[in-house]
């Protein structure tokens, strides 16, 4: 059976349950949040909190009125963001914390014109805009923004690494920056990796056509040298949507399929795909998984082509 219970209510529990004993047992995290009246968060336990404070779409004010308001779950499941509706404001939470401002600068008014991205332990955001260049980076951790800065201009981000520690942006060079935007690794490339490893060396891209990815290369932004095509044993049907490394450094494949998304670990050398894990796709219209930017080729129900 699955619960559905109100955000404000579910957090007075847990509170109430902080310091009691109990038995060793997985950590309850967030399977991924969906869209109905409100957003709503689907736990790895089945219940379902809602959240009513988040908004759902754009407000009047906003340069894209009723445009989709993005809301994000970081990729450890713990973390979730979303633009509060008393203000506006990208706040980030989880299960049992309160609020915390991301930035200032980045509001509601700006949905559609600016979209974030938060690091795997949400600890991190980066927004893109629709002009040249990145927004703020935010380092919830310290409780630092940085504003854009003008040798930034054109950048363009591709990526935390798995640890939340690096960044990968693209300009005229690949660069990794470490989170107070210190240069660490400079490469000038016609490569354009989705992916980094913790290592900050080791990069990945998809290779092929936008859509129907089913091929990558590996890229070392040490030396330069990147290694052959390897062809991404996937069923039929399906293709690279997502290209990620795990703690570990194996690469990490998400894929649309026609009830959900599937998740393979992928060989680097031969391209196997090993199954890790499936999920079903909800009967709402909106659904966000763990790890997910402002918008997936799933997040939509119109375009599973179901």
């Amino acid at each position: 059976m699955r619960f559905r219970i109100a955000f404000a209510t579910f957090l007075l529990t847990a509170v109430t349950l902080i310091g009691q004993p109990a038995a060793a047992a997985t950590p309850v995290t967030i399977a991924y949040a969906q869209l109905t009246q409100t957003w709503e968060l689907v736990l790895t336990d089945g219940d379902v909190v809602e959240v009513p404070e988040a908004l759902a779409k754009a407000p009047k004010t906003a340069v894209n009125a009723g445009a989709r308001a993005p809301f994000l779950v970081s990729g450890d499941g713990r973390h979730f963001l979303y633009f509060r509706k008393s203000d506006g404001r990208f706040v980030e939470r989880t299960l049992n914390s309160k609020e915390r401002v991301v930035s200032r600068q980045f509001t509601a008014d700006t949905i559609g014109e600016e979209w974030p991205w938060v690091s795997n332990d949400g600890s991190y955001v980066v927004t893109g805009t629709s002009g040249p260049g990145l927004g703020v980076f935010a380092d919830l951790r310290k409780g630092k923004v940085l504003g854009p800065r003008g040798e930034m201009d054109e950048w363009g981000f591709s990526g935390f690494s798995p640890d939340s520690k690096w960044l990968l942006l693209e300009g005229e060079r690949l660069t990794v920056f470490d989170r107070g935007l210190r240069a660490r690794m400079q490469l000038k490339t016609q490569l354009s990796p989705r992916a980094l490893a913790n290592d900050y060396v080791t990069a990945a891209t998809p290779v092929g056509t936008y859509g129907k990815y089913r091929k990558l290369r590996l890229l070392n932004l040490r030396t330069g040298r990147a290694t052959g095509t390897v062809t991404v044993r996937l069923p039929r049907g399906q293709y690279i949507e997502d290209l990620d490394f795990d703690q570990a450094g194996h690469v990490i494949v998400r894929s649309k399929t026609k009830t959900g998304v599937a998740i393979y670990r992928v060989s680097k050398v031969t391209g196997k795909a090993t199954l890790l894990r499936t999920i079903t796709r909800p009967d709402e219209e909106i659904w966000v998984l763990p790890g997910d930017g402002t918008y997936e080729l799933w997040t939509e129900r119109k375009e599973q082509g179901d």
